[in-house]
């Protein structure tokens, strides 16, 4: 059976009670919050963060990323996100805030950068000078974050406002980068990934997947399996399925709203995909969870 996908907020981190926590900064001197981010889990909030040194894998919707010094986090709500590894030695720079902080007194949206889009690529490595300049400024967020100050939200967020828009390039020229040293048999396959993170609740057929992409599904289907050793329906049930985890441990929702919102044709039908990919009915998933959490 597969573990529940808990959603964590910035409470979770922070501990911080007499106040909705709405920024928070985690450095290697930082007290580790200790959740179990081993294990699939959403979250309420928006990081970035950069590591330092040591290592550690990262596994967001559907692809895992090794992580090594200079490696560049920019992970939104929208996705699923697990920490497999983390090596002993591991250590980073990360600052976490919610959609409100950033935008409060008219500051930027997060969802306008296309860093924090569902389908970005969440992980970077960095050239030293980047990885330098980045740290540098995350050093300095730390320092305003744990220094006393009657004004101490108005600089973090001023300070958020410069980390967002030095990021927004850096992200840019390694987007278009990556693109142009891949292969036309990966490129497809990257498209392919980042269609299924924006349109696998309405569409799990791959003659769409296909169409959109200007190939036959044969095509697709020989050139997904070829680049990634996976079929391409594994990967639009995997999305599926996370999306469903989720939504199970929401109790306000029934069982037959979730398979409307999952787009199923009636609540029969999403029980059996359940069954069929986890081993459990959706109620029984439900259940497991409710004794869990």
């Amino acid at each position: 059976m597969s573990a529940p996908i808990p959603l964590f907020s910035l409470a979770a981190l922070t501990k911080e009670e007499a106040k909705p926590a709405t920024a928070f900064f985690l450095g290697p001197d930082s007290p580790a919050p200790h959740l179990p981010i081993n294990r699939p889990y959403r979250s309420e909030y928006y990081k970035i963060g950069l590591v330092l040194r040591g290592s550690g894998r990262l596994q967001v919707n559907l692809d895992t990323y090794d992580l090594g010094p200079g490696s560049l986090l920019v992970l939104s709500p929208y996705v699923i996100k697990q920490w497999p590894f983390m090596a002993a030695d591991c250590e980073a720079l990360s600052f976490f805030f919610t959609k409100d902080f950033a935008m409060a007194g008219g500051g930027p949206n997060p969802d306008a950068f296309a860093f924090f889009w569902r389908n970005a690529r969440p992980v970077l490595p960095l050239p030293p000078a980047e990885a330098t300049s980045l740290a540098a400024l995350l050093r300095t967020i730390g320092q305003k974050y744990a220094a006393p100050h009657a004004y101490r939200e108005e600089i973090l967020r001023s300070f958020l406002h410069i980390l967002l828009h030095e990021t927004a390039p850096i992200y840019s020229a390694q987007h278009v980068a990556a693109q142009a040293v891949q292969t036309r048999s990966q490129l497809i396959a990257s498209e392919f990934k980042q269609l299924v993170n924006t349109h696998y609740i309405t569409q799990r057929g791959l003659g769409f997947y296909a169409d959109q992409l200007c190939i036959t599904p044969k095509h697709l289907a020989e050139t997904v399996k070829a680049a990634t050793g996976r079929r391409a329906a594994e990967w639009l049930t995997e999305a599926v399925l996370l999306e469903a985890q989720v939504l199970l441990q929401n109790p306000a929702l029934t069982i037959g709203q979730i398979a409307n919102t999952l787009h199923f044709a009636d609540q029969s039908a999403f029980g059996r995909f359940f069954r069929n990919n986890t081993g459990v009915s959706p109620a029984g998933y439900r259940h497991s969870v409710a004794r869990t959490l």
